[in-house]
């Protein structure tokens, strides 16, 4: 078994380096940062919890070849494994269309821009010399790594529909796909054993995440609330294949998205996210978690990784993750 903790990109870096800490000391493998828009850029996170811990990976959950472009990913990439003595995974994934409509970004060819990205990220962390001559990526030979990478760093893809699924089945080192809820697992898991039919055979078994959301206090309510707000906030981005697993349709957001983007009535959209939506993560103790994640255990996940809002009170739900990990192990 493995267990990884997700954090948002949007704590202090001394609330960061608290959590690290926690984690590490709770049996976690590995730690995710975001890199969402407007907020902590997550590479200087990662760089600040490495030197703060001593085994735990570190993990940019995820950037995207469009903000970033693939050669200054695995720049990033290559220095951060130096930086962590290899302890650097790489999360990657087409971004949230609705997020980049921000800086006025269309995500255009997701599928090949994450194809191409990956193909082009490994050959220039292994040192080579190829063109790139796809339809999302166009470079020439004199196009290389001026230094030598430490590894072919790890890469996991954020994948959230059947053919990003697919083709990180294919062609990825691990996956990283928002299970809502977590029950979805038995959903993504036709279509990455679908992918992996063409998978390499010098790539080693994927590493299948069960990411999931949590909010865990012994103050139920309190731990509702943080979770209620993260719906509300992400809810209207998610994909039409999750919101068919929740029974709910992107109709039933829009008066959320109304009250949390434009008006900013947070207290109002809070309010209004129903107990099908709140089925979209974990609410309660530790109990709670065990008992919704023990038929993903019995069925074959080995990977469990905990993501925010985890709670009121993060180095508390770290403490409370630590007894589901000693349960699993």
């Amino acid at each position: 078994m493995r267990f990884s903790l997700r954090l948002n990109n949007d704590l202090t870096l001394r609330d960061y380096v608290a959590v690290a800490q926690a984690a590490e000391a709770a049996g976690f493998d590995q730690i995710w940062v975001s890199n969402d828009l407007f907020l902590r850029s997550a590479p200087v996170i990662l760089q600040t919890i490495a030197q703060a811990t001593q085994r735990i990976e570190v993990g940019a959950g995820i950037l995207n070849p469009y903000t970033l472009h693939p050669a200054e990913i695995a720049m990033l990439a290559a220095t951060l494994d130096e930086a962590t003595g290899n302890r650097f995974n790489l999360g990657l994934a087409a971004g949230a269309g609705e997020f980049l409509k921000w800086v006025g970004i269309a995500a255009a060819q997701p599928l090949a821009a994450m194809r191409e990205s990956i193909v082009a990220i490994r050959s220039l962390l292994r040192g080579e010399r190829t063109p790139m001559t796809g339809s999302f990526l166009h470079w020439e030979q004199e196009a290389y790594l001026r230094f030598d990478a430490p590894r072919v760093t790890p890469i996991y893809i954020g994948a959230m529909g059947p053919k990003m699924l697919a083709l990180t089945g294919e062609l990825a080192d691990g996956a990283l796909p928002l299970l809502f809820p977590p029950e979805h697992y038995f959903g993504v898991l036709p279509y990455l054993q679908a992918g992996a039919v063409q998978r390499a055979p010098e790539l080693a078994a994927l590493d299948l995440a069960v990411c999931i959301w949590v909010s865990l206090s012994e103050d139920r309510a309190a731990a509702r609330h943080v979770l209620a707000a993260k719906i509300a906030y992400y809810g209207h981005a998610l994909s039409p294949l999750i919101l068919a697993r929740l029974g709910v349709t992107q109709a039933d957001f829009r008066p959320i998205e109304q009250a949390m983007m434009v008006e900013r009535d947070i207290t109002r959209a809070v309010s209004m996210v129903d107990e099908r939506m709140l089925r979209i993560g974990i609410v309660g103790g530790v109990h709670d978690v065990i008992e919704r994640l023990e038929p993903l255990v019995a069925a074959g996940a080995r990977h469990l990784s905990f993501g925010p809002p985890l709670g009121p009170d993060q180095l508390e739900a770290v403490r409370l993750l630590g007894q589901v990990i000693q349960h699993f192990q």
